[in-house]
């Protein structure tokens, strides 16, 4: 299955040691999924990390993408001009939407309400965390 997972949902699940999306990463680990990412998505996801409030040092951001990005494909969507998608109505989430597209996801994973509010227009599902884990956990 190939995955696109929001910003949010890749900091909890590599961040924290504890919660619903901790088992998110340990399914893309063990192969279940395979998270898709790109060039955007990546610098956002680097930027994040780097606010002060998680306090990390860049050697922990590096051991932090280490246990994500070996794990992900990664995507080409710097020509994305002539897709035809919904309009996010949060622009900064409108990356998520090509990657999926042009990555041929099967699902982008998010709690963000503006992307959520996007399900059923799209050739991929938009679901939350718990959607996959519920679903990941049926089919083992």
């Amino acid at each position: 299955m190939r995955v696109v997972l929001d910003t949010n949902v890749v900091i909890s699940a590599i961040l924290f040691r504890h919660g619903p999306t901790v088992t998110l990463r340990q399914a893309w680990m063990a192969g279940h999924f395979r998270p898709l990412t790109d060039r955007p998505c990546t610098d956002e996801l680097i930027r994040t990390l780097s606010y002060p409030k998680f306090q990390l040092s860049p050697s922990d951001i590096h051991a932090l993408l280490a246990d994500y990005l070996p794990f992900s494909e990664i995507v080409d969507t710097a020509d994305h001009e002539a897709l035809e998608l919904p309009l996010c109505r949060d622009p900064d989430d409108q990356k998520f939407l090509v990657l999926a597209e042009l990555g041929r996801a099967d699902v982008l994973v998010t709690g963000d309400k503006a992307l959520l509010a996007l399900a059923g227009s799209t050739r991929f599902v938009i679901e939350r965390p718990k959607d996959i884990l519920d679903r990941l956990a049926s089919s083992r």
